[in-house]
């Protein structure tokens, strides 16, 4: 019966491949869509996740996510150092100056500050130069997306020109060395990042009575980070997460405050429900001219249960390869665009996702048909 259900499945070619392009389309968006809104809400928190030596991030109470900075006075460091179990903390400065290229034109640049003395807080990956080198005057080190694209200059044949190594840019009238060149995490903006040491970014960004931004802190061994952090609360008044805490205050914060949530489950939705609609139309209309066929099955024997056990057969193996063909077109996407702006994240949990809408479509549209089926009067096969 498995054999006769395959040959009826794959008999109207039309319908056959018809089946497939619309489950195809729909694995493809609940897919795609969800794989860029993942890489989306990845990036909002990438900063912190490329700072991955601090255990603990101190922060002013009211911050609600990476890029709400409300700065604190230099004296909070020290209050911090005091805390019973913190191994040592670092200053960290975070914020937005305009750059001036060669070309004359201005960009605005997310610069982060390190401590003078151990740099913690550096980028993960040096592509060019050594972290250390921003103890040389005015230097500064650029990540590579930003070196390539928006601190870039068009040449005189038009060509886009990347920042390099040696090349001057202008940080609120500051002179800036380039030293080196890093691998970062893309941020949720996009914004070009600007390396250099906690001094001079006080020195280059515009004057304010508080300039420290975060805080870093390492716990000392045997110390529960969660447990250090509402003891740093409790002396300081301060707010203080983890880096899994903080990332997570980030993402809730795009996740309430924003529309993407809504615009990117609109698209899945509609995904899974044109997917269904043409599978489901398409599968019936298959049932429907093979009604005759199902009746001769059932006049030489067959029983419902085996009618039913054919029909989820059809379904199922039309599911596999709309599912299949759907996934594989997201991963060459993702491919294609891995090099690009795009934010693309295609983790495990996706495919569990994507292969549960397949199955719901496939079981609505078998659904649809099986009930026909089921009350289908084996005589009809001698009506003319």
């Amino acid at each position: 019966m498995s054999y006769i259900a395959i040959r009826m499945l794959m008999g109207d070619r039309s319908k056959y491949l018809g089946i497939i392009m619309g489950l195809t389309f729909a694995s493809l968006i609940m897919t795609q869509q969800p794989a860029i809104f993942v890489g989306l809400m990845t990036r909002s928190f990438s900063f912190i996740s490329d700072v991955g030596l601090p255990d603990i991030w101190v922060m002013d109470p009211k911050v609600q996510f990476i890029d709400d900075v409300k700065p604190l006075q230099d004296t909070e460091l020290y209050r911090v150092r005091g805390v019973t179990g913190v191994d040592w903390a670092m200053p960290l400065y975070k914020g937005l100056i305009k750059a001036r290229l060669t070309n004359g034109n201005f960009q605005t640049c997310n610069v982060i500050g390190l401590d003078d003395a151990t740099l913690i807080g550096g980028p993960p990956e040096m592509l060019e130069g050594q972290l250390w080198d921003l103890r040389r005057a005015d230097s500064v080190i650029v990540d590579r997306d930003g070196a390539k694209e928006k601190l870039g200059v068009k040449g005189p044949d038009g060509q886009e020109i990347p920042l390099k190594v040696g090349d001057l840019l202008e940080l609120n009238d500051h002179r800036a060395i380039v030293v080196g060149i890093a691998k970062t995490t893309r941020t949720f903006q996009s914004q070009p990042v600007v390396y250099t040491t906690y001094s001079r970014a006080k020195n280059m960004a515009p004057r304010e009575r508080k300039l420290l931004s975060f805080i870093l802190v390492k716990a000392k061994p045997g110390v529960d980070p969660e447990d250090l952090t509402r003891t740093i609360e409790t002396h300081t008044g301060l707010a203080a997460y983890t880096q899994r805490g903080f990332q997570d205050l980030t993402y809730n914060y795009y996740m309430k405050n924003t529309g993407i949530p809504i615009n990117f489950g609109i698209s899945v939705a509609l995904g899974f429900l044109v997917g269904a609609a043409i599978a489901g139309q398409t599968f019936y209309s298959f049932t429907l001219e093979n009604l005759r066929q199902f009746a001769v099955l059932k006049a030489m024997g067959a029983g419902n249960g085996t009618l039913l056990m054919m029909i989820l057969l059809q379904a199922f193996i039309v599911g596999i390869i709309g599912y299949g063909l759907g996934v594989g077109l997201t991963s060459i996407f993702g491919w294609a665009m891995r090099n690009t702006i795009l934010s693309f994240k295609f983790p495990w949990q996706l495919l569990l996702f994507s292969g549960v809408g397949v199955m719901l479509i496939c079981l609505m549209a078998a659904g649809i048909s099986i009930r026909k089926v089921m009350t289908l009067e084996p005589a009809m096969v001698f009506k003319t």
